[in-house]
C-alpha cells in the first residue's frame, strides 16, 4: 500500500492558517484589506485582549450575496482573478482566495453581510459550518473572529505580551490610513478609541492624527515622475528624527510593502542631512503598471519584486533629496515649556527646532573674499589682527603665514550665496565654540566646526570626483601598509577604484603596498591616517563603490583639518567663516548630519523674559 495519501481540507487549513495567520495583527490585515478592496469608505477595527480574544472588523463597502458569502471560506475562492494573465495585473489588496478559509480553520466566524438586496449571517467554527441564514440588510460587512488558535493551542505560546501585540495592529492600521486618506479608519481596544481618521483625503491630516500636528508641519510633501513610475508623499525635515527605518511607509499602488533596497534609498537622499544611525519619517507611494510589479511572493503579500528598479531607485533618491534641499532652513528654537531647570538649559536645540518661516533681510554688510580661497580656521588670517583687544590671549592658538598659505587650506569655490541662507551680523563668540549673530529677525548659533565641515566637505567632494586628480605631491619618503594575503588581493582587485579617489596604491611585495604621490588638496599632516581609512572602507565592502568611497573621502578629509572646539576667533575672522558658509550648497548641516545654525526668533526670547505674554 502507497504511502502519500492526499490531506483532508480542515487540516491543509491549518497548515495555509500557519502562513497567513501568525498573529491578531495578520487577521486584521487580511479583513482590512477585504474592507478597502470593497469600495468602503469607513472602516473600524474593535479589539479585545489586543484581537486574542475579539477582532471585528465593521465596513461600509459593496458586501456580499448569499451565495458569495458562504463561498469566501472555500480554499482558493477569489473574485479578484480570473486566468493567469489577471495574476500579473493586480489592482486589488487580496487576490489569493486563502484568508478566510484560513482564519475560519483557526477561530470561530460570525459574518454578517449585505449587498444592499439580500442580508446574510453566517457561523464557522473551527473551519465547519456552524449556521447559514438570511440577515441584515445594512449595505457592507460585519466579521466577528473570537478565540483566535482556539483549536491550535501551541500557536498561543508564541503569542508576545497583549501590549506587544496590540502594538502591531496599531502600526498596521497606521499604514492603512496614510495609504488610504480617502478612508474614514477607525481602531479601538477595549472600548477605548486609539486611533480615528477623518477620511477626508489629506494625507498630512493623518499625519497629524498618527504623529502630532507639529511633526505633520514638518513634513514636505515631494512629486516626481519617470517614464514608467511616479514617486509622491511627505518627507520630514531633517530636525525630526527616529531610531529605525520603521517609520518609513513604503505603498506600491496602495499596497503597504517592506522593500529594504527602496528603504535604504530613501535613507541615502538624506545624506549629510541626518545624524548618524538615525531616521527620517518618510511616507512614499509608488504608481507603476502592475505589470512592473509582482506582489504574489509570499502569502502575506508584504514583500514583491519590481522591475526597472534601478530607474525607480533613481527617481526616489533625486525626488525626495530635492524637495529636502528646497525646504531645509536654520532650525528655530520654540519658546521651552516649563521645566525644573532654567530655560537656559534648553540644550536638546535639534529635536525642539521648527523650520524658519520668513527670509531674513540683510541687516549689514558681510566681510567680502578677495580670493576664491575660503579662511582656514585653524591656520592664520592675512588679514591684519583687529585693533580691539583679544579676549582671553592665554587660550587663543597663534597662526604663521607660512600655514595659511598651504594647499589644503582652500575650501569651496566662488557660488552665488545660498537664497535661504540669513544675513548676518556677527556679535561674539561662545566659549570659543559657537559663534553668535543677529538678524531682524531674531539672533543665530552657529557651530563653528560644523560650519566649515559643510565648507570643506563641498571643496572636497568637488575634487575626489574629478576625473583627473589634478597636481600631485610626491613624498621623500612613501607612505608603506601591510596587509594580510586575503586582504592584499581584495585591494590588488579595488586598486583602480582606490586611485580614482586619490589613493595610488602600489604593489610592494606580496601583500605590501606603497604609497608615492598623492593631490596636493588631501589635507596635510593626515595622508596615512585618510589612505588608512579608505583602505579599510574597500576592505569592509563586499563590493567596492567608487561614488561611496569618494564621498567617504570628502567627509574624512573635510572632519580633519575643521576647527575644533574651544578654539577662540577673531570678529573678522568669524565674518569670513559665515561669508563661505553662505556660498555653500547646503548650509545648514555638517557631512555627518547634524545641525550647523540655530534660530532663535526675537518673539521667542521676548516670551522667554516675559516682554510679551
Amino acid at each position: 500500500m502507497g504511502k502519500i495519501h492526499l490531506m483532508d481540507e480542515p487540516l491543509s487549513n491549518k497548515i495555509a492558517a500557519g502562513e497567513v495567520v501568525e498573529r491578531p495583527t495578520s487577521v486584521v490585515k487580511e479583513l482590512v484589506e477585504n474592507a478597502v478592496d470593497a469600495g468602503s469608505t469607513m472602516v473600524e477595527v474593535l479589539l479585545k485582549e489586543a484581537g486574542l480574544t475579539t477582532i471585528q472588523v465593521v465596513d461600509n463597502g459593496n458586501g456580499m450575496d448569499a451565495d458569495d458569502a458562504l463561498l469566501s471560506f472555500s480554499r482558493h475562492a477569489t473574485s479578484k482573478i480570473a486566468n493567469e494573465h489577471d495574476l500579473f495585473r493586480i489592482r486589488t489588496l487580496g487576490f489569493r482566495g486563502e484568508a478566510l478559509a484560513s482564519i475560519a480553520s483557526v477561530s470561530k466566524v460570525t459574518l454578517q453581510t449585505s449587498d444592499g438586496e439580500t442580508g446574510t449571517f453566517v457561523q464557522m467554527e473551527g473551519g465547519r459550518l456552524v449556521e447559514h441564514r438570511a440577515g441584515s440588510l445594512r449595505k457592507g460587512t460585519d466579521i466577528t473572529i473570537d478565540q483566535l488558535f482556539f483549536n491550535t493551542p501551541a500557536r498561543l505560546k508564541y503569542m508576545k505580551t497583549l501590549q506587544t501585540e496590540l502594538g502591531h495592529s496599531i502600526d498596521l492600521m497606521n499604514r492603512f490610513a496614510l495609504s488610504y486618506p480617502q478612508i474614514s479608519f477607525k481602531l479601538s481596544h477595549e472600548g477605548k478609541t486609539i486611533l480615528h481618521t477623518s477620511g477626508s483625503g489629506e494625507i498630512q491630516r493623518v499625519l497629524a492624527d498618527i504623529y502630532g500636528v507639529s511633526i505633520a508641519k514638518k513634513m514636505v510633501p515631494f512629486d516626481g515622475q519617470s517614464h514608467d513610475y511616479r514617486v509622491t508623499g511627505f518627507a520630514s525635515l531633517p530636525e525630526i528624527t527616529r531610531a529605525n527605518k520603521n517609520y518609513i511607509s513604503l505603498f506600491v499602488n496602495g499596497r503597504w510593502v517592506k522593500h529594504y533596497a527602496i528603504a535604504n534609498t530613501v535613507h541615502k537622499a538624506y545624506h549629510t542631512f541626518l545624524p548618524l544611525e538615525r531616521q527620517p519619517i518618510v511616507v512614499l507611494n509608488i504608481e507603476g503598471d502592475p505589470y512592473l510589479t509582482d506582489v504574489n511572493v509570499h502569502p502575506a503579500k508584504q514583500q514583491i519584486r519590481l522591475s526597472k528598479e534601478k530607474e525607480l531607485m533613481e527617481l526616489i533618491h533625486d525626488t525626495i533629496r530635492r524637495a529636502i534641499r528646497s525646504a531645509v532652513r536654520a532650525p528655530v528654537i520654540e519658546k521651552p515649556k516649563p521645566k525644573k531647570q532654567a530655560p537656559t538649559r534648553q540644550l536638546d536645540l535639534w529635536k525642539t527646532s521648527t523650520m524658519v518661516q520668513e527670509q531674513a533681510e540683510p541687516v549689514a554688510e558681510p566681510f567680502r573674499k578677495t580670493t576664491n580661497e575660503p579662511l582656514d580656521l585653524n591656520e592664520p588670517s592675512r588679514r591684519p589682527e583687529p585693533e580691539t583687544p583679544e579676549p582671553d590671549v592665554g587660550r587663543r592658538k597663534r597662526w604663521t603665514e607660512e600655514q595659511a598659505m598651504e594647499p589644503e587650506n582652500v575650501g569651496i569655490p566662488e557660488e552665488e550665496p545660498s537664497e535661504q541662507f540669513p544675513e548676518l551680523e556677527v556679535v561674539g563668540q561662545i566659549h570659543g565654540t559657537y559663534i553668535v549673530a543677529q538678524s531682524h529677525d531674531g539672533f543665530y548659533l552657529i557651530d563653528q566646526h560644523a560650519a566649515q565641515e559643510r565648507i570643506k566637505y563641498e571643496y572636497f567632494r568637488e575634487k575626489v570626483g574629478e576625473a583627473d586628480p589634478g597636481e600631485r605631491q610626491s613624498l621623500l619618503l612613501p607612505l608603506t601598509f601591510h596587509y594580510s594575503r586575503d586582504e592584499a588581493l581584495r585591494l590588488k582587485e579595488s586598486l583602480s577604484v582606490l586611485a580614482d579617489s586619490g589613493v595610488f596604491l602600489e604593489e610592494f611585495g606580496d601583500a605590501s603596498f606603497i604609497v608615492r604621490e598623492h593631490p596636493t588638496w588631501f589635507p596635510k599632516g593626515f595622508e596615512q591616517e585618510i589612505v588608512e581609512d579608505l583602505i579599510e572602507q574597500v576592505l569592509n565592502d563586499k563590493k567596492a563603490d567608487v561614488k561611496k568611497l569618494r564621498e567617504e573621502a570628502a567627509i574624512m578629509m573635510s572632519c580633519k583639518r575643521s576647527i575644533k572646539a574651544n578654539h577662540y576667533l577673531q570678529k573678522h575672522e568669524m565674518e569670513r567663516l559665515l561669508a563661505d558658509l553662505k556660498k555653500a550648497e547646503q548650509p545648514f548641516t555638517c557631512p555627518h548630519g547634524r545641525p550647523v545654525i540655530i534660530h532663535f526668533t526675537t518673539y521667542d526670547v521676548e516670551k522667554m523674559f516675559k516682554r510679551v505674554m
